[in-house]
């Protein structure tokens, strides 16, 4: 885990640096003011976990620096320090939402022991976030890759993650650009660091540089608390920047400045502060086409394309369907607390594989979270996806008859049947001819199947190949 840095804030200030030294060589990061002005701007920053705070200071007191800090939205737990003990005074500061309270003279052990104390909760309760995103599913995105192309991009994966450089991720949209930036992140030293996902197309222009940098109160209308930003939201972590080619020409400059320096100035400030942030973006633009349009900055995409990976469409991996599929059920299972997974039969699985999948890995996320809702048992079969997916399919029944044209007056009509005809024929085809076990696969009685059968017969949507195949024998 990153080091905790500590705050020391007293006036006396050859007790600032005998306290720091001790909090020090415990282990943590250190820095000290010896007035409320100087602890202000240090906790601006955002960085600063614990705050040793004495309740006598020259410009304010404690009570009221621990007030402005909370009003300005700096979440730094304080402890505060006194040398005239007052039942009033400790309940004023935890009323102000000070963490302990503790009277001078106090032995170095015991401060120690209580920073380990706070320390230890706030381990416990980042563990904690960990762990739930874990069991709902958020954080587990190892679906398994079986395809060259996708091994490819495992290979590429292990010899950047350890690295701090700049990535650039490329592909369509949905094609899990954002689940490789975060494989990246959980192989990197900074894995136990924030990872910040921004989709930068979907904040508002205008206020994209607060978003990055952050903002100080009053540094425009409607800054009515500091801001730290994203930048500094991930530090010590990744930073991922999702669609990164929809950035404005005006922000790009400044945002290759703060990649290059490790430095970042918040909006209404003139302190520069150094960050320590890796840098992941992604887009489903060609960025070196932007550059020759003048959409995008030639030094920008120089330096974002020192590694790139590139994240095929899943039409080119099909190999990988069936992990992803079980993967998703698996993931559909422990949404809805169930007790046994859901499984998928041959023939629904088989029309899965072969769909084109423009929208990629979301859109069949949400083809097995359909099929998951629609499904009468733990099993999901043709009749739980989405018509247009086997529609999809019926140009292609490999029989005489699918390919007549469709008469004007019975398009629809026609177009039911031949998708019908085609759920039937897969499935008497997975089961070997095997007409009860079809129409268990089908969930139909068997005495539908034979109805069903009868008809495709009679409208010529089954070829004699299919016949003689003994489908149709008593």
């Amino acid at each position: 885990m990153p080091k905790f840095k500590v705050l020391v804030v007293d006036d006396e200030l050859a007790f600032c640096q005998l306290l720091s030294q001790v909090i020090r060589d415990a282990g943590y990061d250190v820095s000290t003011a010896v007035n409320g002005s100087d602890a202000m701007r240090i906790l601006a920053s955002g960085e600063i976990d614990v705050v040793l705070c004495d309740i006598c200071l020259p410009d304010t007191d404690g009570i009221k620096l621990l007030s402005q800090v909370r009003a300005a939205g700096i979440g730094a737990i304080f402890i505060m320090c006194t040398s005239f003990a007052s039942v009033d005074t400790a309940v004023k500061a935890l009323k102000a939402g000070a963490a302990d309270y503790i009277v001078k003279p106090v032995s170095n052990d015991e401060i120690i022991h209580r920073l380990r104390q706070i320390e230890g909760v706030h381990n416990l309760r980042a563990e904690n976030r960990a762990l739930r995103e874990i069991v709902s599913g958020r954080d587990d995105d190892s679906y398994g890759f079986i395809s060259p192309a996708m091994l490819e991009v495992e290979r590429l994966i292990d010899k950047v993650a350890a690295t701090d450089s700049i990535v650039l991720i490329t592909g369509e949209t949905g094609t899990g650009k954002g689940v490789i930036a975060r494989l990246i992140h959980r192989r990197n030293a900074l894995r136990d660091g924030p990872f910040i996902p921004v989709n930068c197309s979907a904040i508002p222009q205008q206020l994209l540089e607060s978003e990055f940098f952050g903002h100080t109160k009053g540094a425009f209308t409607g800054a009515d608390k500091a801001r730290k930003g994203l930048f500094l939201a991930a530090n010590r972590g990744t930073l991922f920047l999702d669609e990164v080619g929809e950035l404005p020409l005006d922000l790009q400059p400044k945002l290759l400045h703060a990649i290059e320096e490790k430095r970042v100035r918040a909006v209404g400030s003139e302190q520069a502060l150094d960050v320590d942030v890796r840098i992941i973006v992604a887009t489903n633009l060609d960025l070196a086409e932007q550059v020759k349009q003048g959409a995008f900055r030639a030094d920008l995409f120089f330096r974002l394309s020192m590694f790139q990976i590139r994240i095929p469409p899943l039409r080119e991996r099909t190999q990988d369907i069936p992990g992803m599929v079980k993967f998703f059920l698996k993931r559909c299972a422990k949404k809805g607390a169930k007790e046994t997974e859901f499984t998928i039969d041959p023939v629904a699985e088989n029309i899965l594989t072969s769909y084109p999948w423009p929208g990629n890995i979301r859109e069949l996320e949400n083809v097995i979270s359909r099929a998951c809702i629609m499904a009468n048992t733990d099993r999901i079969t043709v009749a739980d996806l989405p018509p247009e997916l086997v529609v999809d399919r019926s140009g292609g029944l490999g029989r005489s008859a699918s390919d007549r044209p469709l008469s004007p007056d019975h398009g629809l009509r026609e177009k039911l049947r031949r998708l019908e005809g085609q759920i039937i024929f897969d499935a008497l085809h997975s089961c070997g001819g095997d007409r009860k076990a079809a129409a268990d696969l089908l969930g139909i009685h068997v005495s539908s199947l034979y109805r069903k059968l009868e008809e495709c017969a009679e409208f010529g949507l089954l070829s004699p190949e299919t016949t003689e195949a003994g489908f149709f024998a008593s």
